[in-house]
């Protein structure tokens, strides 16, 4: 009987088309409306997840007058400038959380509002933004201003780039187009040069980009767009921030350009990162020998310390090499240093006896006075210990335990972050993978100091072992080569030009690094080393000094460089560089 019975809910089941009308259900309809309400948030949540991350694939922006340019540059740059404005008051913030318990409490409040609202994440947002606005609006108004002519039927195959020329088809017909929107991933290799061409696999979205790029663009409307938004964009920030800009931006510049330039004429030189790292380095620790007001301050500091030698001995003998004398009191210190220092093993009783002496000759009358050999004792460099073979093994060992925490956390922390999922799946290898990592590049800066300790040592103790047969009596085969040798030829060991050599040798380090960081660390000395060139050069006139346009123009010479190859060959730019371009200028 029950069974019989229909509710208004569930309407009869008839062989035919019911004859009445049949509504629906509230709470069929309630769920609907939930179900629409869920899809409009969730599509709220997308778009603005896009104001604060650009989703992978973005097609480039398909513009057909200069207002629709302006209207695109001007969302782009205000993106762009909210986004800089958060994150560099997010590390201020959190920077300021480390030390928040050392200032006092009246203080604290206005620290917190300075660095959330101060005037450094006004100043970068303002750099970044003018930078987005100005570049995109000129690269999208050029082919507008400018368009590109058409190609003749005789080289309208002919591609400009290498990486626009060497599009294909993963597996297909040669003869379809390579640039079909309804394949999925396409294959970049480039044209056969030997036996391993290089390759790289781009999506979809990448593939509209470089047709876009191909058809809309010319090689240089992103150079242009890239060096005037850059030399703009770059006076917003702070001037002694500046330098540090321009030169980062001028290297990543180099590096794209000469990677697609190698890529593009088919060679490569080996070990081309050693090599520009060895020639900084030597660079880099002449000047800190030599010329220390060349390089940044807080980078001459972070050398005093990893060096793991007295900043009098440092200083005694720079005032040594470049004009013969030192200052008595720099010694008395390190004869003191133990008090100063107390985790200091303390001065021996050779090393001391050697200074004092020093200290005394240093000390007598005019006529009298004598500051031995222009070069710093090996007693003021390693005064805890006498032997000049053991320091080195030592100061291995302190500046490797100095740096593995440090690399310890730049090799686990990312792997936790953002290879989680290798590392669930298999732990012990990832983590054994990371432990390596550590080891080696705690190694690598151990290593640096150990070379360049080892020839300081050995080059004076040769010059003061030649000198001693020159000046001895002795008739041995020795004596007779030293004797023999040109004066010139010996104090070469105790030049200035000398300290450079001992650099080099120590860039040769890098080998223990593993091969992918080695790039990465040979930009991050280049434009210290550079600086220091530029000084120099500039103080002994041999350089053109462009005053208040210095920073400008070396900004929009690298920025040109950048954009040129993000644009138009962007696998040849470094992944970070490429994807922090991605997030903040887009595809176009």
């Amino acid at each position: 009987m029950a069974s019989s019975l229909h509710t208004p809910d569930s309407p009869p089941q008839l062989g035919r088309q019911p004859s009445y009308i049949h509504f629906t259900p509230r709470r069929a309809m309630a769920s609907f409306e939930n179900l629409v309400v869920l899809a409009n948030y969730e599509e709220h949540l997308r778009e603005a997840r896009k104001v604060v991350w650009r989703d992978r694939g973005e097609p480039p922006v398909e513009l057909s007058d200069l207002g629709e340019c302006f209207e695109h540059a001007c969302r782009g740059g205000l993106r762009s400038g909210t986004l800089a404005f958060a994150i560099r008051s997010g590390v201020n913030f959190i920077l300021l959380l480390t030390r928040i318990k050392r200032i006092p409490r009246k203080f604290r409040l206005s620290m917190i509002r300075h660095a959330l609202f101060g005037e450094d994440s006004l100043r970068f947002a303002a750099m970044l933004g003018s930078f987005v606005a100005l570049y995109k609006f000129i690269l999208n108004a050029l082919p507008i201003v400018l368009p590109r002519p058409h190609n003749n039927p005789t080289t309208h195959g002919r591609q400009r780039s290498l990486f626009r020329q060497s599009l294909t088809r993963k597996a297909g017909n040669a003869t379809d187009s390579p640039f079909d929107e309804a394949l999925e991933e396409i294959e970049l290799a480039a044209p056969e040069r030997g036996r391993s061409p290089r390759r790289a696999r781009l999506s979809t979205s990448a593939q509209a980009h470089q047709v876009w790029v191909r058809k809309k663009t010319r090689w240089w409307y992103s150079a242009f767009a890239g060096s005037l938004a850059g030399a703009i964009a770059i006076m917003f920030e702070k001037r002694s921030r500046r330098v540090g800009i321009a030169q980062q931006m001028f290297v990543r510049g180099l590096q794209g350009s000469f990677n697609a330039m190698s890529d593009r004429h088919g060679f490569k030189i080996p070990h081309g990162d050693v090599i520009i790292f060895t020639l900084c380095c030597g660079q880099i620790m002449y000047a800190f020998l030599m010329r220390p007001e060349t390089l940044p301050p807080s980078y001459n500091r972070w050398i005093q310390v990893a060096s793991k030698v007295p900043e009098e001995g440092v200083r005694m003998n720079m005032t040594l090499v470049r004009d013969g004398i030192f200052d008595p009191n720099d010694v008395e210190n390190v004869l003191h240093y133990k008090a100063r220092m107390p985790h200091f093993s303390g001065i021996t009783r050779r090393n001391a006896t050697i200074l004092s002496e020093r200290i005394a000759q240093a000390r007598l009358p005019e006529g009298l006075r004598s500051y031995g050999p222009h070069f710093g004792p090996c007693a003021a460099v390693h005064p805890d210990i006498d032997s000049c073979v053991v320091v080195q093994i030592a100061h291995f060992w302190e500046v490797f335990r100095w740096m593995l925490p440090i690399y310890g956390a730049l090799h686990f922390i990312p792997m936790m972050l953002f290879r989680r999922h290798k590392f669930m799946k298999n732990p012990v290898r990832m983590l054994a993978r990371a432990a390596w990592g550590t080891a080696r590049s705690s190694s690598f800066l151990g290593m640096f100091v150990l070379i360049y300790q080892l020839y300081f040592c050995s080059k004076h103790n040769l010059y003061n072992k030649l000198m001693s047969l020159r000046n001895s009596g002795s008739r041995s085969l020795l004596a007779w080569l030293a004797k023999r040798l040109p004066q010139a030829w010996i104090e070469l060991l105790i030049s200035k030009q000398s300290f450079v050599l001992g650099g080099l040798l120590s860039g040769l380090s890098l080998f223990v690094e593993e091969k992918r960081r080695r790039e990465e660390l040979a930009m991050y000395v280049l434009p210290k080393s550079m600086e220091s060139a530029w000084v120099m050069a500039r103080g002994k006139g041999w350089v053109i000094p462009f005053g208040q346009l210095g920073e400008p123009l070396l900004t929009a010479i690298g920025m040109g460089m950048v954009m040129s190859t993000y644009q138009n060959d962007p696998q040849h730019l470094s992944g970070l560089v490429r994807r922090i371009l991605y997030q903040f200028v887009g595809p176009n």
